[in-house]
């Protein structure tokens, strides 16, 4: 792992160039609907799944960020951050109820997992792309956790924690245009995440979210 930035300098960014993190396998088999208990897999099932999730892994290049902001305002249907920053939504507001900061955070898997997944489903190896896919969907979500395990020592320090759950743009009421917001506020331009007019981040395999930051006493 390689971290530009100060975890304990507010209102500034923590890039992560490099995330490595293991295969998130059990997560891996639930999105692809293997059940432990309910689905009897073969050998060689099994052999060529995992032979799929590993080739995933070695072309997946995780990348990250994370902003923590103050919450100046927190009214029933409004969240204000810093300044400027407003999200209307009643939904978050409740979510972060308590909340004194926030923590913004983005990862993305990179573009050549994509390549790979878009060439197998045009008919190459159909299989291979759905487990890439799962593979690269849970590896993205899983450096979220990662970037959030990286930065609770520090928040321990401060008699702080985060949230137990993440919220994204386009969750209940938080309208996915303010992933706009979100992408500008991580720059994630500079990991070549781009974002469409319809608020959907490419590649595709990007992610972003937010969690609260909570006094240790509150």
């Amino acid at each position: 792992m390689t971290a530009k930035g100060n975890s304990n300098t507010r209102n500034a960014s923590i890039d992560f160039e490099v995330i490595r993190i293991d295969l998130p396998r059990e997560a891996i088999y639930r999105r692809l609907g293997y059940r432990r208990d309910a689905t009897r897999i073969s050998p060689q099932q099994t052999a060529e799944i995992e032979g799929y999730m590993e080739e995933a892994q070695s072309l997946i290049s995780l990348k990250g960020t994370v902003l923590r902001l103050p919450i100046n305002e927190l009214s029933p249907s409004r969240v204000v951050l810093g300044k400027k920053v407003i999200f209307e939504s009643r939904h978050l507001a409740r979510f972060l109820d308590r909340c004194r900061e926030v923590a913004l955070m983005g990862a993305t898997a990179g573009p050549e997992i994509m390549a790979s997944i878009s060439e197998d489903a045009a008919g190459r190896n159909v299989t291979r792309a759905v487990v890439m896919d799962a593979t690269a969907s849970e590896m993205t979500d899983a450096a979220l956790d990662w970037i959030l395990s990286y930065l609770r020592p520090s928040l321990r320090r401060e008699n702080k924690m985060f949230l137990p759950r993440r919220y994204s743009a386009g969750y209940g009421d938080f309208l996915l245009e303010n992933q706009r917001t979100i992408y500008r506020l991580l720059q994630l331009d500079r990991f070549g995440v781009t974002l469409t007019e319809s608020c959907l981040l490419v590649p595709e395999k990007s992610v972003t979210a937010l969690t609260g930051i909570l006094d240790v006493a509150s």
